[in-house]
């Protein structure tokens, strides 16, 4: 009776589900609730409304690279959810009996950013996966890519490659080197272990890493793995920076009402949203070999 108590309640969690359609709408912007890092709940807007937004085109095609290469090998050809990984995952938390490696996919990062809670539970998993494929048969794998890249948190209430490459480097995100995307990349699990005021070692070894698998799936040439392996990235200021903002966090704020029928509340449509690339939809990499 408990299993079948058990399935009915994981049926209507994934019925109410919300609908991922209007995030295929470029010119939307939608309001989430984030987190500063002493988890108290922030408003933030995803989308043309959002002034530090990065429109797909005007990401350096470098950081979209070292994303995929150290987050989702697999991103341009599976469907939102790698099942491989998720084998592989579930094999490590029976070992450690706990949940330790998620498995995710960037897909299912986004469900879980955009919809979804932070709790490690079954049937937080189980949401995250649904959205997930239905994500990948209603958007392109740019608009998915667009959609992680300006939602990431990369730092004390840094949310989105626009706001962390003005915060950490002082300029637009389409100004990054290599070195500074894969420096980006590599605070993607989290920016609290990676965190380069903290951390500034281990942040630099991960990104070394990440260059590595550039270079080996043939996504940077051999000459820009080199420059960007001698380049130091520039961080004048990050400490003073780093501790006015945890001196200061922004105000703690009310989060914004559920929209009808759940997810994230819609606040603007623009009537002439931007067109899909099309032509900057990068093909898929080659696989980069594991370290």
């Amino acid at each position: 009776m408990s299993a079948l108590l058990l399935a009915a309640w994981v049926g209507v969690s994934i019925l109410t589900l919300p609908s991922v359609a209007v995030l295929a709408k470029r010119g939307v912007s939608i309001v989430i609730t984030v987190k500063d890092w002493e988890r108290k709940d922030h408003p933030f807007v995803v989308g043309p409304r959002n002034p530090r937004w990065t429109p797909y085109g005007v990401l350096p095609p470098a950081l979209k690279k070292a994303v995929v290469a150290s987050e989702d090998a697999n991103f341009y050809t599976h469907e939102g959810v790698d099942y491989e990984a998720i084998r592989e995952a579930i094999k490590t938390d029976l070992r450690k009996g706990k949940f330790v490696r998620g498995g995710s996919t960037i897909t299912q990062q986004v469900a879980k950013n955009l919809y979804l809670t932070r709790e490690k539970t079954l049937i937080r998993k189980v949401k995250e996966f649904v959205l997930a494929r239905r994500m990948d048969d209603a958007l392109s794998k740019s608009r998915i890519l667009e959609l992680y890249l300006n939602v990431v948190e990369l730092g004390p209430m840094v949310y989105g490659v626009g706001h962390a490459a003005q915060y950490y480097f002082g300029k637009h995100p389409s100004a990054l080197t290599v070195r500074e995307c894969a420096f980006l990349a590599s605070m993607l699990p989290g920016p609290k272990v990676y965190n380069p005021y903290r951390k500034m070692d281990r942040v630099m070894k991960r990104s070394d890493r990440i260059l590595r698998r550039m270079v080996a799936a043939r996504m940077i040439s051999r000459e820009e793995y080199d420059a960007a392996r001698t380049e130091v990235p520039n961080l004048a200021g990050l400490a003073r920076k780093v501790e006015k903002t945890l001196e200061t966090p922004p105000p703690e704020e009310k989060p914004p009402e559920e929209a009808p029928g759940g997810g994230p509340v819609v606040i603007d449509t623009f009537t002439a949203a931007s067109p899909e690339p099309g032509s900057e939809e990068e093909t898929a990499p080659e696989s980069p070999d594991t370290e």
